[in-house]
């Protein structure tokens, strides 16, 4: 299934913070529709008008809605936003939705660009209305589970709230060239007690485990130098970038699962993070 590129060059992971380790999140359930584009539609009210169709992408970096879905719901435009937007298909900058629902599920405060996107359009005039794209402005707020035999999407919220990431991307675009070409930066969320590597090279799933501290997380779930890490959190670990914004998403006390390759085989752990000094 191929993310739509609607306006942004750049695509930023932020790390969103997981519910509490002794919580069980409430989670929720909603249908969505595999259309010919191989894109899941969903259906949604906005500001209580609709339901509207959309397409749920976890390739886009923001959301976007179409000018008719603006001028109905009677979306306001974002405060924050201070970048000018160009004109192009009725691009009418950030704006700010009140109340999204899908079914029980009801997002507040969603950011999303206003913007009639040739491509969602073209694809309405194949398999009827579609009136704009949920991305990661909307879905990094859940932790969100794909069910395509049932055609289900499962979403439990997290603490995390996303950004303006309009507002992120043109103040990186639009900054001097030490801002653009500066490294990221992410924490981790909580300590694991391991040091990961992979060369450039290196093209198997997971990255090498090169060290595992002493009395650490890792070591009392089982870990051992040499194994393979493929998944964190459920969240495969391909790069070493990977595992670090796996592990920024942490938070101590909690006990994730972990898959190892040990010469072949994989293995399935638990590991409980801890806070760090």
């Amino acid at each position: 299934m191929k993310p739509l590129a609607f306006v942004a060059v750049l695509a930023f992971a932020l790390p969103a913070a997981p519910a509490g380790a002794d919580e069980k999140p409430k989670s929720f359930s909603v249908p969505f529709q595999l259309i010919q584009t191989q894109h899941m539609v969903v259906s949604a009210k906005v500001n209580g008008k609709g339901p509207y169709r959309f397409i749920f992408d976890t390739g886009a970096p923001d959301s976007l809605v179409s000018n008719r879905v603006a001028r109905e719901a009677r979306l306001t435009p974002s405060k924050d936003f201070k970048h000018p937007t160009l004109p192009l298909f009725g691009a009418r900058g950030q704006f700010r939705i009140n109340a999204l629902e899908m079914g029980d599920l009801k997002a507040e405060d969603l950011s999303t660009m206003v913007l009639d996107h040739p491509t969602v359009t073209a694809i309405s005039g194949v398999v009827g209305p579609v009136e704009g794209i949920l991305g990661f402005t909307f879905f990094a707020r859940y932790r969100v589970t794909i069910d395509y035999q049932k055609k289900l999407l499962t979403f439990e919220p997290t603490a995390y709230r996303p950004p303006d990431v309009m507002q992120v991307m043109l103040k990186k675009l639009l900054g001097p060239a030490s801002e653009r070409t500066a490294a990221p930066i992410v924490a981790p969320g909580a300590l694991l007690g391991l040091r990961v590597a992979k060369g450039p090279k290196d093209e198997d799933p997971g990255v090498t485990v090169e060290e595992v501290l002493a009395d650490g997380p890792a070591a009392a779930a089982g870990i051992q130098a040499g194994d393979r890490l493929l998944v964190l959190d459920r969240h495969w670990t391909d790069s070493v970038p990977d595992c670090y914004l796996a592990a920024s998403r942490l938070r101590p006390g909690a006990t994730v699962d972990a898959v190892i390759d040990r010469q072949g085989k994989q293995i399935e752990l638990k590991i409980t993070a801890r806070a760090g000094l």
